[in-house]
């Protein structure tokens, strides 16, 4: 393999728009038909899309986990997500500079990640997930009670699968009940924004692929949270980050709105998408789903395979502080490296028939919840939330199918279904 990066030719080009355009997202047999050929053809792959930075491709599962495990070699600052070259530019005239509007754990390094990460941390370890778990399965119920009312037929995204998880984890964080659309709202403005339907202003420019008002919409909401926390603290994690303390000082405004809003939206937006994504293939494969429902202890390998399947985060950044070879491929210090999770959930070479769903596959070393110290923070959280919904739905909807065709999200950073109508008989 080449160690010299040539000039694309047309067809690397058009490959290259492929991995990055949000459109290409929302068709999934598109998708993986370009990543299958590049981790055939070039699993390390030099892109030069239009109007993005270039950035090397890493499209199989074991030199993506070889990055991850490098966490203070390959750091996450400063190129995080993907974004234009129009949008960072707004960015920076946004803030006078900056690259980033937030500064997320996603977006830290060593030692501030470490730092942070540990004011949350245990809040989302098993021991503290057990005592809410009799709670979590009450809101599960609900959620199957509100899809059972809806008479037989419902778009299973809009009306369940993203108001389960989006209540767990605001009650997790403090949010009132009734702001809870609120939140979903901005949420799905914020990781839709290259979506028609999504984004705020139907009209914007599809370059604009980070809305700033929403964001500011976000720091209002919590900002007045931190102030009411700080005066009325209670027993929740809104009152953790309000009054956390990093080095003997207070944390900074810019790091605690980050902190709130990476927890509202990421702790819910991702899990919806498994969830919804799971269920589709359950109802387009009923022989797995019979396994389910005859076996119910397969609910934890089941769910694996959601998150492999769906792979709700699509990628990430890193970049080398030093030169590094990686499958005789140099990549240079300071150059970014595009890890591609929904490849690497699909390589051949770990996964047999990968693109099959398996609701008993193990073992299933799956990357949708990324590996070493960047591994996600809520996993814990979404294997209980999802075991808990999937054993009320089972025990309550018997035939389910589609009603419609699924839709996905345009987004090529956290995306899934946006749109399942489906029709059901109730147990």
């Amino acid at each position: 393999m080449s160690l010299v990066k040539e000039k694309p030719s047309t067809d690397k080009k058009n490959l290259a728009n492929e991995i990055v355009s949000p459109a290409v997202y929302a068709d999934e047999e598109r998708l993986h038909r370009a990543l299958a050929r590049l981790r055939r053809e070039s699993p390390i792959f030099w892109a030069e899309p239009d109007d993005y930075r270039p950035f090397w491709a890493i499209t199989k599962h074991a030199d993506i986990l070889e990055i991850e495990k490098l966490n203070d070699f390959f750091l996450n600052d400063p190129r995080t997500t993907l974004i234009d070259i129009p949008t960072e530019k707004g960015i920076k005239d946004y803030t006078g500079g900056s690259h980033i509007l937030l500064r997320t754990l996603v977006h830290m390094d060593n030692p501030d990640h470490r730092k942070y990460r540990a004011l949350t941390q245990s809040w989302f370890m098993p021991p503290n997930l057990r005592k809410i778990q009799e709670d979590v399965a009450k809101i599960a119920a609900r959620a199957v009670d509100r899809m059972a009312e809806k008479g037989g037929s419902c778009d299973f995204v809009q009306d369940v699968a993203v108001w389960y998880p989006l209540q767990v984890i605001m009650s997790i964080l403090g949010v009132p009940q009734k702001d809870e659309p609120f939140m979903l709202k901005l949420t799905q403005q914020l990781f839709g924004t290259t979506d028609p339907e999504m984004r705020r202003g139907r009209e914007r420019d599809l370059s604009e692929t980070l809305d700033m008002d929403v964001v500011q919409d976000f720091i209002n909401y919590f900002t007045a949270m931190t102030e009411d926390r700080r005066k009325n603290p209670k027993d929740d994690v809104a009152t953790v980050i309000a009054n956390a303390q990093i080095d003997g000082a207070p944390i900074g405004h810019l790091e605690a709105m980050s902190y709130y809003i990476i927890i509202a939206s990421a702790g819910h937006d991702t899990t919806s998408s498994a969830t919804a994504g799971g269920m589709l293939e359950l109802i387009r494969n009923p022989d797995e789903m019979r396994k389910v429902r005859e076996d119910r202890s397969l609910i934890p390998k089941m769910l694996e395979e959601c998150f492999r399947w769906v792979s709700p985060v699509k990628h990430f950044f890193r970049t080398p502080i030093e030169d590094y070879e990686i499958g005789g491929v140099k990549i240079k210090k300071g150059e970014s490296v595009f890890l591609s999770y929904p490849s690497g959930n699909r390589d051949e070479d770990v996964f047999a028939d990968s693109f099959s769903f398996r609701a008993d596959r193990d073992p299933n070393r799956h990357l949708a919840f990324g590996h070493g110290a960047h591994i996600c923070l809520g996993m814990h959280l979404a294997r209980m939330e999802m075991a808990a919904f999937f054993d009320a739905l089972l025990e309550r909807v018997g035939e389910i199918g589609l009603d419609g065709d699924p839709e996905w999200v345009e987004s090529s950073f956290v995306s899934g279904l946006k749109h399942m109508p489906v029709r059901f008989k109730l147990l």
